[in-house]
């Protein structure tokens, strides 16, 4: 699959700053003021009107957080109808909202689905309840069970599912029959991230306390080949390092502008981050600090960079190497000056012998085993 077809226009992510609690791993921007969401609301229809006339058509919108399922319908019917009014799109743009599986019944479910949203995405992470308590998720695994049906029953077509592996206590066979069940459910995408640890989160600090262990280097890459294996297995593409869609045309078209060719998006909210050409913007993170800025009548900008050639040429590669599809090789040597299979014969040579990446269809690809030291890959 060519991604260039998916990232031709840019996309817009809208980040929902808020949660009913913090999870106890997460550190993305949110906050649990609830209360705020009325005046955030207001200041995200002013964000929109500063920079709705400087971009080109969108075939993507992201509403993500935070929470965005702590929204009611009517606020949801009001965001989309002023992105709407605002900002220009393609015909059939793919419109995903982030659901918590404990805010949301059917009928609402049914009216997000009659407002054009087109793809959901779930977070449930694990139907284990013990697991779910670890992390200090809100739902439970049979609310897990329930939105994913009511999801389909709504009339949802493209359905996806975040789940989570890595986690104390967790070992492989319980983690297989978590993909099992979720591969039970025929769903159209699979993200399983490996859990990871700031140290300022709640987890955090209980890993730095001694209190568990995650995983060492070769668990972590047991765990990566096994949820590639079985997912494989089940008719999965595995198209980016943390990514599976039951077939080609069921890639997040949202999530790979980020992962190819640099494409532009635009992001709206507290900590979101913008690209441009070889500028890239992000947030302010904080709301009462956005509020403060938007009410002022400026850009709540926290602070911006210019990608020099080099950076970019970097990115490209840590970017390129984390999906299947790889580095265009040609296209990689006239953007930036550099045939890599000319001055890096030799390493290239070496991850070839160990398996680790494949040269194809004039493109230079990560295998299974190359995907799982993607981060190290890129430091060719």
């Amino acid at each position: 699959m060519n991604q260039q077809n998916h990232t031709k226009h840019p996309g817009i992510y809208i980040h929902i700053p808020f949660c009913r609690s913090k999870c106890s791993y997460c550190n993305f921007y949110s906050t649990t003021a609830i209360n705020r969401i009325d005046p955030f609301l207001n200041a995200l229809f002013i964000e929109m009107n500063l920079c709705g006339s400087s971009w080109n058509r969108f075939d993507t919108l992201y509403v993500g957080g935070g929470t965005p399922s702590l929204l009611t319908m009517k606020q949801f019917s009001d965001v989309l109808s002023h992105i709407r009014e605002t900002f220009r799109f393609t015909e059939n743009p793919e419109i995903t909202v982030e659901i918590n599986p404990a805010d949301m019944n059917l009928n609402d479910l049914k009216s997000l689905r009659s407002m054009g949203v087109n793809r959901i995405s779930i977070g449930v992470q694990s139907f284990n309840d013990d697991i779910l308590a670890f992390l200090g998720r809100r739902h439970t695994g049979s609310q897990a069970r329930r939105t994913i049906a009511d999801a389909g029953r709504a009339g949802f077509e493209n359905i996806g599912l975040d789940l989570m592996y890595g986690i104390p206590g967790q070992d492989i066979p319980s983690w297989a029959e978590t993909l099992e069940e979720a591969i039970s459910c025929e769903l159209e995408h699979l993200s399983c991230y490996q859990l990871t640890l700031e140290d300022d989160t709640p987890l955090g600090k209980r890993r730095q306390m001694g209190e568990f262990l995650l995983p060492d280097e070769d668990r972590q890459y047991d765990f990566f080949m096994r949820t590639s294996t079985i997912l494989g297995d089940a008719g999965y593409v595995h198209y980016e390092v943390s990514n599976f869609a039951r077939n080609k045309n069921l890639v997040s078209r949202h999530n790979s502008k980020y992962w190819n060719h640099h494409t532009p998006y635009l992001g709206l909210g507290p900590a979101a981050h913008s690209l441009a050409e070889n500028r890239r913007w992000w947030n302010k993170v904080s709301l009462t600090e956005y509020l403060a800025d938007i009410h002022s009548g400026k850009a709540p900008i926290a602070t911006s960079e210019t990608l020099s050639t080099e950076a970019l040429r970097l990115e490209a590669l840590f970017l390129g190497f984390r999906t299947k599809e790889g580095i265009h090789l040609e296209n990689f040597n006239t953007r930036f000056e550099c045939d890599l299979l000319e001055e890096k014969a030799e390493t290239i040579e070496i991850l070839q012998n160990s398996g680790f990446i494949r040269i194809e269809d004039g493109y230079l690809r990560p295998t299974p085993s190359g995907m799982a030291v993607a981060d190290s890959l890129s430091l060719i």
